[in-house]
């Protein structure tokens, strides 16, 4: 019986091939570690979302259109409003009118967020009840 324990020449030679054994097995545990927690991670408070509504806009000489432009001006109409101060001195002189008028803000859709949101606080103080966001309606395809 014999054993073949090295090359004739004493030297033994070497192995450039990687073993992917290891690799395979680091892999095959991450993903099954990913499988278990991405149910956990996805989970959320059941909630019951708005639905979209497309109501038509009825347009009264009483309401107060205000628009933001994309550069974040605010016009009450036509006219630019300086600073929200005059803005909430404004709303709330209309805000006393009995019944109250309502407030359609126009949003440009490149508008920073801040900017409309600094004119929702300010119908907040000036006491206005009623703001509507005005926005073009879906785009109808079949």
């Amino acid at each position: 019986m014999a054993m073949n324990v090295g090359s004739p020449s004493g030297e033994d030679e070497v192995n450039a091939t990687i073993n992917t054994t290891p690799l395979v097995d680091v892999m095959l545990v991450m993903l099954i570690i990913f499988l278990i927690t991405v149910p956990v991670v996805t989970q959320s408070i059941a909630v019951a979302l708005p639905k979209e509504t497309n109501i038509i806009r009825v347009t009264k000489p009483e309401n107060i259109e205000i628009s933001v432009s994309k550069d974040g001006d605010v016009y009450w109409g036509t006219k630019l409003i300086p600073d929200m101060e005059e803005l909430v001195q404004r709303l709330g002189k209309e805000s006393v009118k009995n019944p109250q008028p309502e407030v359609h803000i126009r949003g440009d859709d490149k508008s920073p967020y801040k900017s409309v949101g600094r004119v929702v606080f300010a119908c907040q103080r000036a006491g206005i009840m009623k703001i509507n966001f005005v926005t073009e309606p879906p785009a109808r395809g079949g």
